[in-house]
């Protein structure tokens, strides 16, 4: 089944069951979808697919940090929620120790030594870990290896 498809069938379950949240996550995600459908005229395979779900979490969890600037529990609630079930639809995540060896294997494999390398680093580092860890992550953990 297709990631298209699944989503489809997880939005009726969500009408069915007159779930809310996941019924307007679903949608904002279809949306998105449709979107860049109708803009460059393709049809969206999973992987791009994946990509735009990946934008959305980046987008929700920068959010979250204004939110908490404006001591909105409720919007942060909301949108910690709304992450998880988008998490659904991306590859399992990578832990920080996963994502760590998948660094220091490139570091080693381009033979970087220093911090003017990172932008080297994080270009070879992020296609292998696509939709599978946050580039803020990434970034953090290469900083810390490198020092």
């Amino acid at each position: 089944m297709s990631l298209k498809e699944r989503l489809m069938a997880d939005l009726k379950t969500a009408m069915k069951n007159k779930d809310k949240l996941h019924k307007d996550v679903i949608t904002m995600v279809r949306a998105a979808i449709k979107q860049k459908e109708v803009d460059e005229r393709i049809e969206l395979g999973d992987p791009e697919i994946i990509d735009i779900i990946a934008k959305q979490v980046k987008e929700k969890r920068s959010s979250i940090e204004e939110f908490k600037k404006g001591n909105r529990q409720d919007l942060v609630d909301q949108t910690e929620q709304e992450i998880e079930i988008l998490l659904n639809y991306l590859p399992k995540q990578l832990s920080e120790d996963e994502l760590r060896d998948i660094i220091q294997e490139t570091i080693d494999e381009n033979g970087i030594t220093s911090m003017k390398d990172i932008g080297k680093l994080m270009k070879n580092v992020m296609p292998k870990v696509k939709g599978k860890a946050d580039g803020n992550m990434v970034n953090k953990i290469a900083r810390e290896i490198l020092n």
